[in-house]
């Protein structure tokens, strides 16, 4: 374990100067401009916490890795109702207090709008987010059913959820991707 004074003293030395860069980060993988201040203290919070047990060798590339996931964890957390569910809840008779004209409005709306933004994904990426996030499919399950690798179902997951919430949150829902030089490079590091 990490002494305060060492791992106050790293911080301030190697994480500290990257706010700016992680900032950025942060802005242009989430949508929402009022929670980056909360995102990056939560990654802030994750970071000290892990370097106490031991400091990590690359600092810049930690951290990093530390925002992403936390990110993909974020969106993760969000719950996508299944469009299906919404005639279910139309013909229900249960009466329920809480439900105001308003408020049904809003979530049939909601749901309308979730729709559009997997309308907008290409078919393979829309097929694995809806068997993952809808029909709460394991991701091992989801390469067998669509025959494609794991790690297939995994990168469609991470291009069809970041572009669903650009989507939800006022951007154009596209999926990004790095330019094929980038890919390339980053294939070539993981070999």
């Amino acid at each position: 374990m990490i002494d305060d004074a060492t791992l106050k003293a790293w911080f301030f030395r190697e994480v500290f100067p990257l706010e700016a860069a992680l900032t950025r980060y942060i802005r242009r993988n989430w949508r929402n401009e009022s929670d980056v201040a909360d995102l990056r203290q939560e990654i802030y919070a994750r970071v000290y916490s892990a370097a106490r047990e031991r400091l990590p060798l690359q600092t810049k590339p930690f951290l990093f890795t530390t925002a992403r996931n936390h990110l993909i964890n974020q969106v993760r957390r969000a719950q996508v109702v299944s469009i299906d569910h919404v005639a279910d809840l139309e013909s229900s008779f249960v009466v329920v207090d809480a439900v105001t004209p308003d408020r049904h409005l809003t979530a049939r709306d909601e749901l309308r709008r979730v729709q559009a933004g997997l309308d907008r994904l290409p078919p393979r990426c829309r097929e694995v987010v809806v068997l993952r996030k809808i029909e709460g499919l394991s991701t091992k399950a989801v390469a067998a059913r669509l025959n494609i690798g794991v790690d297939a179902v995994e990168q469609q997951m991470v291009h069809g959820m970041r572009a669903l919430v650009d989507f939800m949150t006022g951007g154009p829902g596209k999926i990004r991707r790095p330019p094929a030089r980038k890919r390339r490079a980053a294939e070539a590091q993981r070999l």
